[in-house]
């Protein structure tokens, strides 16, 4: 099958096309003939060597797809040869074919396309997983997402803004916030131009705020947050180590806490598949919520794909068209 593999680590130009053998679907597994893969940070972590794969999963990128089962496997007894899905991915979806566990496999919602549906599993699991399962977000509370014109960013605006809560995010300029504006969130702040802190304690501060950027902002997160709020950390797009002054979590009784989707078992992913299936794949099919696409590229155009991500001028998801 047609593939593109990281030759070494370092930048997107280390994304090459080459031959790989088909996977085999092994017990509780499908092989999914893929139409579109979704493209993510978590991809360009691994491509810089900073994201190592599971054990016994593909060494490819690619974490989402959407597509045609292929193969079944022992034990699959829900799905079909033929069944039109979207996935989650251990790895391997920059390819042809890809294998996963069946039970992290949804249906395609109503009225989206591959392309669309490519957009939704990374996302939508991580969104959901941190946002509501382990932020335990509700609806009035304030809630603060970071990056808000990214895939993470879009999916979390339009979740919380459906679900009842005051959605607050951050994005770097008058485009972008725009976008933001449009999917629910009721403060956009140029984060280039104002300071955030100031901007949401204005509003009581932030009940719950993920984030994906560490750095300096674990610091200022901290004090953004109402009291009694909650951090959830996703990633550390400027640095993991930061010196904090944890009174204020004591004093203000906070909760700091983060995840990371990949590394979780299988039965934890299927956990939150399920909860996907039944609270939000129905607001998906109604139109209520949307992946928000930025742009479409051949599969072989990998490295173009990845420089535009880190580029930072993209709004959404970006996708491979298989």
């Amino acid at each position: 099958m047609r593939a593109v593999e990281i030759s070494r680590p370092g930048g997107p130009e280390v994304l090459v096309p080459c031959d790989r053998p088909m996977p085999v679907a092994g017990h509780g597994q499908v092989v999914i003939r893929i139409a579109y893969a979704g493209v993510n940070r978590p991809d360009a972590l691994q491509r810089a060597g900073a994201y190592d794969p599971p054990k016994g999963a593909s060494d490819l990128p690619g974490l989402e797809c959407a597509g045609t089962i292929h193969a079944v496997g022992p034990g699959v007894t829900h799905l079909s040869v033929g069944d039109t899905v979207c996935a989650l991915l251990p790895g391997g979806g920059y390819a042809e074919y890809a294998a996963t566990a069946a039970t992290h496999c949804l249906p395609v919602p109503d009225g989206l396309s591959l392309a669309q549906a490519a957009c939704l599993p990374e996302t939508y699991f991580t969104v959901w997983s941190n946002v509501f399962m382990r932020g335990r977000l509700s609806a009035g509370e304030r809630f603060l997402v970071h990056g808000g014109s990214s895939g993470i960013g879009t999916t979390a605006i339009q979740l919380a803004h459906v679900l009842g809560a005051r959605v607050f995010t951050t994005a770097g300029s008058e485009d972008k916030l725009a976008v933001c504006r449009d999917l629910g969130a009721e403060l956009a702040i140029n984060y280039r131009e104002a300071d955030f802190v100031a901007a949401v304690k204005a509003e009581g501060g932030a009940d719950l705020i993920i984030d994906m950027v560490g750095g300096d902002y674990m610091q200022r997160n901290i004090d953004a947050l109402a009291d009694d709020g909650r951090l959830v950390q996703i990633a550390f797009l400027q640095g993991a180590k930061v010196s904090l002054n944890m009174v204020q979590m004591m004093t203000r009784r906070l909760t700091l806490t983060g995840s990371t989707l990949r590394p979780q078992s299988d039965a934890a992913k299927a956990r939150i598949a399920d909860q996907l299936r039944r609270h939000v794949w129905p607001l998906l099919t109604a139109g209520r919520v949307a992946p928000v696409m930025d742009r479409e590229f051949a599969l072989e155009d990998a490295a173009s794909a990845h420089a535009r991500m880190e580029a930072g001028d993209h709004i959404g998801k970006i996708v491979l068209k298989v």
